[in-house]
């Protein structure tokens, strides 16, 4: 008898033991925050059960408005604690998605500094900018008070200084600083300079994600425009959306991505740009771009390995629905831009494309009628294989403009 209740002990302790090994994975594995339909419950598809227990009321603001949010307990079987996350309900938006290409031009608010260089002057070399502590990713604001909004404003702010040290107001990350920089005589050029390159505007190709009918509101790209130098996301001054028409297409091969060759088919803009963030780029538009109708934005706990279609365009500007296959969700959400593993399983878009090419960023991705996330990266070694983003992250940090 006491050799059975200590083999009944030893095998109740391993049991337990695993529970709570699954509780830490699903507590590792389990994203914060959910977003529910209006009315209705969390629900979290797991291997194993779990309940979704509310614990307490919190108000905050939501995409749209201000928002009753629950924090809810989830308990393995019911019983074994895994963690406590946020609930909140919304009314989930309907989407039409698109899959059309569109030019992106971007103008920044000030002038972002990209490289430096020695200036030769009559005294020998030296660089103003790298002397007065200014560094690359800075993005200058004003000198000696004049608003500076593009490369050209820089130069004539510093040519006109007549060499007198000037004020520089710049962003540095979340900072505002102010330095003191004194222009050097470049004999060659005969003018002041301040030893530094600098980009005001950028230009590109990407994909519309989705259209929102009711207010013109439109996301795309899925991840941010970002400088090719110093890596830092633009900063945003304007911009706007231009008609695209796709070429040609160099198709990827494992270590050297393909893209998407095409060219700004109308001078007439399709929209304005209101915002590039870590989640893409967003803004309105003046009609509906797609004759695809609207669906439910699908909320990340909904989403599941399996099948899927992608909308894209890889000639003119008339998307297609092309098969792809989810094989990995991250749902913890750590990364807010590579949510998902989209494999590209279509015989024909691999013949053309091989897989996920630059200029296809954007690409909504559609499950089971509704509208899951946009395509993100590809991955450099495998064209057949990239990254997605949940529509969910794109219309929290989008639309709302957090």
């Amino acid at each position: 008898m006491i050799r059975w209740i200590k083999r009944t002990a030893v095998l109740g302790a391993a049991v337990l033991l695993q529970l709570y090994g699954a509780a830490a994975y699903y507590a590792w594995q389990l994203p914060d925050n959910y977003y529910v339909q209006t009315g209705s419950q969390l629900e979290v598809d797991t291997a194993l059960h779990i309940s979704a227990v509310p614990t307490a009321h919190t108000v905050q603001a939501a995409a749209a408005s201000a928002r009753t949010a629950e924090t809810t307990s989830l308990r393995l079987f019911g019983v074994i604690p895994v963690k406590e996350v946020e609930v909140q309900e919304i009314d989930t938006p309907m989407l039409v998605p698109c899959g059309e290409p569109f030019g992106i031009k971007l103008r920044m608010d000030g002038a972002m500094v990209v490289g430096m260089e020695r200036v030769d002057t009559p005294e020998g070399r030296r660089c103003p900018a790298q002397e007065a502590g200014i560094q690359t990713g800075d993005l200058i604001r004003s000198v000696d008070g004049q608003v500076i909004d593009s490369n050209q404003a820089l130069q004539d702010a510093i040519a006109d200084s007549d060499g007198v040290p000037v004020t520089v107001t710049l962003e540095r990350g979340e900072e505002t600083c102010t330095v003191t920089l004194t222009p050097a005589y470049a004999a060659a050029d005969n003018r002041y300079e301040a030893g530094i390159w600098v980009r005001d505007s950028s230009a590109g190709i990407g994909t519309i994600t989705f259209y929102e009918p009711e207010t013109g509101s439109f996301g795309g790209l899925g991840h941010p425009i970002c400088d090719a130098d110093t890596g830092d996301i633009l900063p945003f001054g304007s911009g706007e959306a231009a008609a695209v028409t796709i070429s040609q297409v160099v198709k990827g091969v494992s270590g050297s991505p393909g893209m998407l060759q095409g060219s700004f088919s109308d001078e007439t803009s399709l929209g304005e740009l209101i915002c590039n963030n870590r989640c893409g780029v967003f803004g309105t538009l003046y009609h509906n771009p797609s004759a695809e109708d609207a669906v439910p934005m699908a909320l990340k706990q909904e989403i599941e390995t399996g099948p899927a279609q992608i909308l894209c365009t890889v000639s003119g500007d008339t998307p297609k629905a092309y098969d792809v296959m989810l094989e990995e969700i991250d749902y913890s959400g750590t990364d807010s831009t590579r949510n998902m593993t989209v494999c590209v399983t279509d015989p024909e878009l691999l013949e053309i494309t091989g897989g996920i090419v630059q200029g296809m960023s954007g690409s909504p991705i559609l499950q089971n009628g509704r509208l899951v996330g946009a395509v993100t990266h590809v991955f450099v070694d495998d064209p057949t294989r990239g990254y997605g983003i949940f529509c969910e992250n794109m219309v929290r940090y989008g639309l709302s403009g957090s």
